[in-house]
């Protein structure tokens, strides 16, 4: 099962501003800084209101975002969100750099895999339920890029898995490049600890 995702509709300004200091006053005035990278790698500054963005981003958490940008007057061109940089002690975004896209062409993005369900080995075995892959990588046109992966991992008993090859997907839109063989999700048995008898214990005291 897939999830797709929406494009969004942003709108950002053209950037004059260059320098740490004067974009450092940018930022102070509510403006994060930015780059668009277009398809022949060539850049242009931009900035755009940076509390609207963030909370974007907080509804958008791990998506692979794609946007129609408009800067200025142009006419919006399908961007990917490709860094977002942030001030990591203040949790502040500084940066975010744009990639623009062709609809037509593939892009190789990572994509986040969700577990469903609660397994029968841990709610009727007393295992524990491993989720060990999180993201994989696939390769498809931007349009057919999906929020996310579902797996339901509600059969699963003690020492059964779920590999990268049971995600559900359509293979006429989309490859997925992580190998097929890795384990995304396994129930296993709980560490048991052994216990110390007292005489041990006080054995391994005196020794």
């Amino acid at each position: 099962m897939v999830q797709e995702i929406d494009t969004i509709k942003l709108a950002a300004n053209k950037r004059d501003i260059r320098g740490s200091r004067r974009v450092s006053r940018l930022r102070k005035d509510g403006w994060l800084p930015g780059i668009v990278y277009d398809t022949q790698g060539q850049s242009q500054p931009i900035q755009l209101k940076r509390h609207e963005f963030e909370l974007l981003l907080r509804k958008r958490a791990d998506e692979n975002l794609i946007m129609d940008l408009a800067v200025d007057n142009d006419a919006p061109r399908k961007v990917l969100l490709k860094d977002v940089q942030r001030d990591h002690i203040r949790d502040h975004l500084m940066h975010v750099d744009f990639l623009e896209i062709s609809l037509t062409r593939k892009l190789r993005v990572p994509v986040a895999i969700r577990l469903t369900g609660e397994p029968f080995g841990v709610t009727q075995e007393g295992g524990i339920l491993e989720h060990l892959v999180r993201t994989v990588d696939v390769e498809c046109l931007p349009m057919d890029i999906v929020k996310e992966f579902v797996l339901d991992v509600s059969q699963l008993k003690i020492g059964d898995s779920l590999f990268v090859r049971d995600l559900k997907l359509d293979p006429q839109k989309m490859m997925v490049l992580t190998a097929p063989d890795i384990a995304v999700a396994s129930v296993l048995m709980p560490h048991v600890e052994e216990e110390v008898k007292p005489e041990e214990a006080a054995v391994e005291g005196a020794a």
